[in-house]
């Protein structure tokens, strides 16, 4: 078995919303990226679901493997960092209402 990669940097689009950057920010999202991982490889991306609360439309954001240190496969103790790059996200809040923004 490969060696457990003792960090892991993220990177996610910078037009994330706020409420967006508090979902992804907690332990538990990250404990979700750690199961998802397995071996990830720079450059690699992947769309993940982030909850945009009761009211709204789900909303799959494209993190991008920017750096696997320590090892090849991601394990419990490996850190999950999340950096910002430059990108929109679509998304928004259709069911909470029709005028809101779609993107």
């Amino acid at each position: 078995m490969s060696p457990e990669a003792t960090r892991v940097v993220l990177s996610f689009p910078d037009g994330l919303s706020e409420w967006g950057r508090d979902q992804i920010g907690t332990d538990r999202y990250r404990n979700y990226l750690r199961r998802m991982l397995d071996a990830p490889r720079v450059g690699d991306e992947r769309a993940e679901f982030v909850d945009v609360g009761c009211c709204g439309d789900s909303l799959d954001l494209t993190f991008r493997v920017e750096a696997v240190e320590g090892g090849s496969r991601v394990g419990d103790d490996t850190a999950i960092e999340l950096v910002e790059r430059r990108g929109s996200v679509a998304g928004g809040w259709r069911v909470q209402s029709a005028a809101g923004p779609t993107e």
